[in-house]
């Protein structure tokens, strides 16, 4: 069948359910770490697309989905759970095994013919699920080539996307009988913050208390209105961008800076002399690895080989933490400067601002600020737009995305994405592999449609909107 697209398609809700852990818990409480902390009230969505061969039912794939998730639960219990507040108005998490809401739909739609280049149609409000009740929400829609699109809500305070991605995967193992590749930790004295804390001032400039923030501004005009959209890039395209910074930068990078250009360039067609801003998502889990762990013994041998055993240990549970490890470094820009400057520069710039966050000293730093300013809680500035502010938008990176092994026993996805369309004024990049495997990305975003028309318009080599011919996987 040759793909097409439908303009537009109902969806069905024939059932609606509740999943707890197929194990009793005890119900405890556990606390936000103070990286969780710097999470505003956000859902994130991930959803993805199966074209089922086999003559497998519906209702058995459901079944199939229910089992396995209450099994998964058993040990990511906190998406069981419902967050509440503490008497100082922070955020807890109540482990109570409440469960998740589980919603079986059907869409009068075939799976070639999702547009899903704009999702904020055929996704939004139809294939992923608006979590109404507790931490986590999933969606199973059959679709009328036989098809099914598993889709999940989050609640980001609880996780960040690392977290997801375990529990996805552990979701899948278990599906097929599979062991866990990795059992989550909620071990959260691995963020407590030092005693005396210590913190470059720098952070006073990536962060900010939610007190201290500016009054909301205005409503965005039909222009400035933030919409979704998914594109298809290259692999070539991205050796290319790599190629223009003399490949002394990695690929996101390269793209991160590239997009930075477009953003400007499209400020500057309004006669812009504002500062455009962009951040970085980090990742502080290998970086926290390295700290010694004071609560592990040291090896009877060397001093060297017992730090090493330390460390290794550390690595490890770092490595399994289950909650949000996050850092969003940016840097801000005349729009001028960004356009004419080459390209080569501007990755230069987001490496330097990029440098100084991906170390161990930035995270336990961070951790060290939030707890100087509890219980007002904090926000990364690049999500904060003053009146006099330029374009700001983050990119997340994405690539440990595992969609080539969101198996639930059906076979792979054909298709997978974020999607994230926060309620905020800056924009959101998220960049995926392919599911091709080919080094193509897939790339989410949620950004002001007069950017998104200049980004199309200018760079319409990079960013190509996403067609299912890309994957191959539709043939007459």
């Amino acid at each position: 069948m040759v793909s097409g697209q439908v303009k537009s398609f109902t969806v069905r809700v024939n059932k609606k359910d509740v999943v707890a852990s197929a194990l009793p818990l005890q119900e405890h409480w556990l606390p936000l770490s103070n990286l969780d902390l710097l999470l505003p009230l956000l859902d994130v969505g991930v959803f993805f697309c199966y074209g089922v061969s086999k003559p497998t039912s519906f209702a058995s794939m459901v079944g199939v989905l229910k089992k396995a998730l209450a099994q998964a639960l058993v040990s990511f219990y906190a998406f069981a759970g419902e967050v509440v507040h503490n008497p100082d108005g922070e955020p807890e998490l109540l482990c109570n095994n409440r469960g998740v809401d589980f919603i079986e739909a059907f869409a009068d739609v075939e799976l070639c013919h999702l547009n899903l280049y704009n999702p904020d149609d055929c996704v939004e409000g139809k294939l992923v699920p608006a979590k109404k009740h507790g931490v986590l929400a999933v969606q199973a829609t059959e679709l009328k080539c036989g098809g099914i699109v598993v889709a999940c809500t989050f609640d980001h305070r609880i996780a960040d996307a690392y977290s997801a991605n375990m529990f996805l995967v552990s979701w899948a193992n278990m599906s097929q009988s599979k062991p866990f590749s990795l059992l989550p930790s909620f071990r959260r004295s691995l963020l407590n913050p030092r005693r005396p804390g210590l913190f470059h001032p720098s952070l006073d400039d990536m962060y900010v208390p939610v007190s201290a923030l500016p009054p909301p501004k205005d409503s965005p005009s039909a222009a400035d209105h933030l919409i979704s959209r998914i594109y298809y890039v290259k692999a070539e395209q991205l050796e290319r961008l790599q190629a223009l910074c003399n490949n002394k930068r990695t690929k996101l990078e390269s793209f991160s800076a590239f997009l930075w250009k477009m953003v400007a360039e499209g400020a500057a067609l309004d006669g812009s002399e504002k500062v455009c801003k962009m951040g970085i998502v980090v990742d502080g889990r290998r970086r926290l690895s390295s700290t010694v762990d004071d609560e592990v013994e040291e090896d009877n041998g060397s001093a060297d080989k017992g730090i090493n055993v330390i460390r290794s240990a550390r690595s490890a549970l770092m490595e399994s933490y289950f909650g949000n490890v996050l850092s969003i470094p940016f840097g801000g820009k005349k729009v001028e400067e960004l356009v004419e400057k080459p390209l080569g520069w501007v990755a230069g710039e987001v490496h330097e601002f990029l440098e100084g966050a991906v170390t161990k000293e930035h995270f336990l730093g961070l951790i060290d600020w939030v707890e100087a300013r509890r219980p007002v809680p904090g926000l990364a500035r690049i999500y904060c737009r003053g009146s006099e502010d330029g374009p700001a938008f983050v990119v997340s990176s994405g690539q440990r995305f595992p969609v080539s092994k969101i198996d639930f026993g059906w076979g792979k996805p054909v298709f997978g994405s974020y999607h994230f369309p926060w309620r905020g004024d800056a924009g959101y990049v998220m960049p995926m592999p392919s599911p091709a495997g080919n080094g193509d990305w897939v790339v989410y975003m949620h950004m002001p449609k007069k950017q998104l028309e200049v980004i199309e318009k200018e760079a319409s080599h990079v960013f190509r909107p996403f067609k299912f011919e890309y994957l191959n996987i539709f043939k007459n």
